[in-house]
Order: C-alpha cells, then sequence, then structure tokens
C-alpha cells in the first residue's frame, strides 16, 4: 500500500526512488533504486531463461538464444512506447490466464491429484516456518510486479486517482490466483517434485495425469514469462529514468524519445546487460540476490509512507511499520549466498555514490 501512496502524492517515474528522497533523504532514495534496477536486472536475465525453458527444452545453445531473443524483442516493442507495451502486456496476460485456467481443470479433471501428495503436518515441519518464509523471500521478486504501475507514474492518465485504484485491486487478483495455482500444482506434485522441477507447471501436469494438456500449459506458461519480462523491462527503463535525471546513475539514461515518449537510453542500456546476463549466465539459481534488493526496496516504500502527512494517509501507520518489519524479516530469511551478494550489491552502488559525489562539490 505504501507503493501506492508514494505514486500518487509523486506521480512521475521512479516509483519509490522517488518517494524515498522526498520523504527520506537522497541517500535513502538511491539505495531504493539502486536495489530495484540491480535486483529486477537479475530478474529480467532470470525471467528470459525460464521462458526459454519452457519454449525450448532443449539444447542448451538454442535456450540462451531464445532468452536473448525474447530480451531485445520486447526491449524494441517497449521502445515504441507505452500504448504498444499496454496492448501486448492483455495479450499476455490473457494468455497467461487462460492457461492457469488450464492448469487447474486439468489438475482437478485429472484424477490423480489429492491431499496425499502434500506429506500431512509431517512434512510441514520438515521445513518448518523458516522454511516457507524463507519461499515467501524467493518469491516475493515475482510477486512484487503487481505494483509495476507506480515506477510509470507521468505515463498514466489521471495518476492521484488511478493508481491508488489499480494497485489494490491489482494486489487482490494476484493474491487468489497465487494461491489457486500454488495449491493444485502441490496437490499434483508434492513438495519434493516441484522443488526439483525447471518447468513445474507442465510437471504439476504431468503428476496430475493431464499430460495431453501439457503443451498449452507449455505454450502459456511460456508466454506468462514473457508478460513477466516485459512488465520488468518497463519499470527498470522508468527507474533508471527516474536516477540519471537526478544525478544518480549516467545522465545518457535520462534521454526521452521525442517521438515515443520513453526512456530510450535507458532502454537500450537494458536490453544489452540482460542480453548478455541471458547468454552467459544462469541467475535463476542465485534470484534471492534480486529479492534482496526488492525487499530492500519495499521496507524503503513502508518506512517512507510512515512519514507521510495525515492529510495524505489512506491507511493507517501500522501497516507501514508491519510492512518493514515483514521485509525485513524475509530479507534475514533468505538463502546466505543471498545475504553475502545482497549487501555487496549495495556496497557497491553506495559507495560509487560517495566516490562520485566528493568529485561533484556542487552535489
Amino acid at each position: 500500500m505504501s507503493r501506492k501512496a508514494s505514486s500518487a502524492a509523486y506521480p512521475t517515474s521512479g516509483g519509490t526512488y522517488i518517494y524515498g528522497r522526498e520523504r527520506l533523504g537522497h541517500w535513502w532514495g538511491f539505495t531504493a533504486g539502486w536495489g530495484f534496477v540491480v535486483g529486477k536486472t537479475a530478474s529480467c536475465a532470470a525471467m528470459a531463461l525460464t521462458f526459454a525453458s519452457y519454449a525450448v527444452p532443449d539444447p542448451w545453445w538454442a535456450r540462451r538464444a531464445v532468452a536473448v531473443g525474447a530480451v531485445l524483442g520486447l526491449a524494441a516493442l517497449n521502445y515504441r512506447g507505452v500504448t504498444k507495451t499496454v496492448m501486448l502486456t492483455r495479450v499476455l496476460v490473457a494468455t497467461s490466464l487462460t492457461a492457469l485456467a488450464v492448469v487447474v481443470a486439468g489438475i482437478a479433471l485429472g484424477g490423480d491429484a489429492g491431499t496425499s501428495r502434500l506429506g500431512g503436518w509431517t512434512a510441514l515441519g520438515t521445513g518448518g516456518g523458516y522454511g516457507i518464509l524463507q519461499s515467501a523471500g524467493l518469491l516475493f521478486f515475482a510477486f512484487a510486479g503487481y505494483a509495476r504501475i507506480a515506477t510509470m507514474g507521468e505515463e498514466v492518465r489521471d495518476p492521484r486517482r488511478t493508481i491508488p485504484r489499480a494497485i489494490p485491486i491489482a494486489l487482490l487478483i494476484t493474491v487468489v490466483i497465487y494461491l489457486t495455482v500454488g495449491f493444485s500444482a502441490l496437490l499434483a506434485a508434492g513438495p519434493d517434485l516441484l522443488a526439483g522441477a525447471t518447468a513445474p507447471l507442465t510437471t504439476a501436469v504431468d503428476a496430475a495425469g493431464a499430460d495431453a494438456l501439457t503443451p498449452v500449459v507449455r505454450v502459456g506458461a511460456a508466454l506468462a514469462s514473457l508478460g513477466a519480462l516485459l512488465a520488468l523491462i518497463a519499470g527498470i527503463g522508468r527507474t533508471s529514468l527516474a536516477m540519471a535525471r537526478h544525478g544518480d546513475l549516467p545522465g545518457w539514461l535520462a534521454a526521452v524519445h521525442p517521438r515515443h515518449r520513453v526512456p530510450h537510453h535507458a532502454e537500450i542500456a537494458l536490453a544489452v546487460v540482460v542480453s548478455a546476463l541471458a547468454a552467459t549466465t544462469d541467475l535463476r539459481g542465485v534470484i534471492g540476490f534480486s529479492s534482496f534488493g526488492v525487499l530492500v526496496y519495499y521496507a524503503i516504500a513502508n518506512a517512507a509512507a510512515f512519514t507521510q502527512p495525515a492529510a495524505d494517509r489512506r491507511w493507517p501507520r501500522g501497516l507501514n511499520l508491519l510492512g518493514v518489519a515483514g521485509c525485513l524479516v524475509l530479507v534475514a530469511t533468505l538463502p546466505w549466498q543471498s545475504l553475502l551478494a545482497g549487501p555487496l550489491m549495495f556496497a557497491c552502488g553506495l559507495v560509487g555514490r560517495w566516490a562520485i559525489l566528493r568529485r561533484r562539490p556542487d552535489r
């Protein structure tokens, strides 16, 4: 809800980066923006590789080529303007929801799904509360996309009215879909089989005895990954634009295309970086790095919302405190690799900004 408050109060590109600057100070804003840009760039590569895993299972070099092609294609579309992005998003969302409905129906009608696959209370005790919290933290990088509209405030019609309505609706829809699909997949395949699957939706359908639906599910899941990738590209480009405007990223990234009205330099730079990552690394195994950055970003969003004047407040301050605490708890439960890489990533950004400001006394 803090994302809704920030984008409505400051309807410009950047989301929590801008809100953190205005409410908490420039360093807090930079920390939020840096975590978002770096963490979500890793998410872009992970989503591109996930799309390739569904679209082209083998060989490995074909997956890499398809992943890079997806990044370049979506970046080119986004370059043409937010209208084109919205049009494709509608198609991808409709297709994704259809595929998810097929998954749920296939599992329900397959005949092999059941509560016995969950393993009972014994299985729950294996992971415990720590395992549940760690799963939530790792999943957060994908779940947080419901609020992507907050980073595009200056491209939204009547943002002070539209954004406060859009985000709660999107959150509710997302929660319902995640619960329905997640519970159905667990009933079909169980936690152990899903944990080792590279294409979990097809694994769930196969395990439920509805393997005839596998091609449909594979296509739908691939398009859903494309939808997530498209939203990530749009959000990172706008946050990079905002940071470049304030001197926190190279000024070259602040350029806006005179016709298409998009941050075209930021889009080009992002496409190059993500393509290189998708071609050379597999970031799906270290997605906790992205979750670390995004959770810190949301913690700052809640802290900034806590300082909001009473006249502008839509929700009680207690929710902001709960949000900060929740983000910090999830950060603490991430895998140890993420707890090492995350602070290092933030340290590089903060030290780099300090060094640049030392050379620019006017700042």
